[in-house]
């Protein structure tokens, strides 16, 4: 029977770079696995594939292949002599454990690539949430932040007990090996093993403050040093203050993320502040000097005359580190006056205000009519 192109089989072109054959083995021999693919052909085509990649992933034999065709192996007893699985191909460059590891919960042995149970792990990052006030973040601040962190135990240095002893179960490995026998031949799979819990180490007396877990959980207050203009979903970096590491690793990290408070009376936009100075009639009218509260205390500002609400003031280097403050005027109509000042706003109306603005928009309604 006529083969397929082991280059078709695999999906990539005659050029294709070593990681590229690599890769699509990868892919296919996760879609047409046996024992998870319920495809009618897939015992056949994960031989195909397995075959095709033998072939391409090898130098010389691909240079044969590329030369010869399939005829390039006719009388070599490979690829057709094999009476069960994988007995004519060769694999022991391909680390199948990351490939497999969902199908038999473990490492493959048999192909390399197993992983040390045992090795050092670091600990798990935390992210912590800060509320801070306004000024609290405009200005930096130190607080006192309680945390619940799992930390190594101090009674038992981390280890869980006193007197190691290497693991009867896995000799000191951390996993324990099993067979499998499928249509394809016997691999051999790795679990962690439940005795030690994948440490290799074993403890004559266990330690009863960690209950031999080798961490502890405990109630710590640290002292932060918030910097200066931190505004809400801005984070710091405590190195180390995570969670304790595994098996001698590393501390993880913890993370600040900070919640500003909403002020009263100041907006803030980035490093600028924003604030809405309220004005009288008569202020806006002939203009005035008003105490504005700035961050850094108060400064005198000049309001012209004629100022409308909107109308926008900069005072320079008044916001948060270096951004300024921006004055923003909103003119007060008062709803209620006695009759002396009905009086005055009447015998105002009668006199020749600025009404330019007015006198267009009155010209504009009527060459609207």
């Amino acid at each position: 029977m006529n083969k397929k192109d082991y280059y078709e089989v695999l999906g990539v072109s005659k050029d294709a770079s070593e990681a590229e054959i690599k890769s699509a083995f990868r892919r296919l021999a996760k879609q047409y696995h046996p024992d998870v693919s319920k495809e009618a052909n897939a015992e056949e085509k994960f031989k195909e594939i397995q075959e095709a990649y033998e072939v391409l992933s090898d130098e010389n034999k691909r240079r044969q292949y590329d030369q010869f065709g399939h005829a390039a192996f006719d009388n070599q007893g490979g690829f057709g002599s094999g009476t069960g699985g994988f007995s004519g191909f060769d694999t022991s460059g391909f680390d199948f454990g990351d490939i497999f590891d969902n199908i038999f919960g473990g490492g493959f042995s048999g192909f390399g690539g197993s992983r040390s149970a045992n090795q050092a792990r670091q600990g798990s990052d935390r992210l912590l949430r800060v509320r801070l006030t306004f000024l609290e973040a405009a200005f930096g601040c130190t607080k006192d932040i309680k945390l619940e962190v799992i930390e190594k135990c101090d009674d038992c240095n981390g280890k869980g007990g006193t007197g190691e002893e290497t693991c009867s179960e896995c000799h000191g490995t951390g996993t324990i090996t099993s067979e499998q026998r499928t249509l394809f031949g016997t691999f051999m799979s790795k679990t962690t093993c439940s005795k030690c819990n994948g440490r290799g180490k074993t403890y004559k007396t266990r330690c009863s403050t960690c209950k031999g877990t080798g961490r502890v959980t405990s109630n710590k207050t640290i002292t932060v040093n918030v910097p200066k203009g931190v505004d809400t979903g801005s984070r710091v970096r405590l190195s180390g203050k995570g969670e304790a590491g595994v098996n001698g690793g590393e501390n993880g990290d913890l993370y600040l993320e900070f919640v500003v408070d909403k002020h009263e009376f100041y907006n803030r936009d980035g490093d600028d502040i924003y604030l809405k100075v309220p004005i009288n009639v008569t202020e806006a009218i002939l203009g005035t000097k008003k105490e504005i509260p700035t961050l850094y205390g108060n400064v005198k500002l000049t309001i012209p005359a004629g100022t409308n609400t909107g109308d926008k003031q900069r005072i320079k280097g008044k916001g948060i580190n270096k951004g300024d403050m921006y004055v923003i005027m909103d003119v007060r109509i008062p709803k209620k006056i006695d009759r002396e000042q009905k009086k005055l706003f009447e015998e105002l109306e009668d006199t020749d205000l600025d009404d330019s603005v007015i006198s267009s928009f009155d010209k504009f309604t009527e060459s609207n009519e």
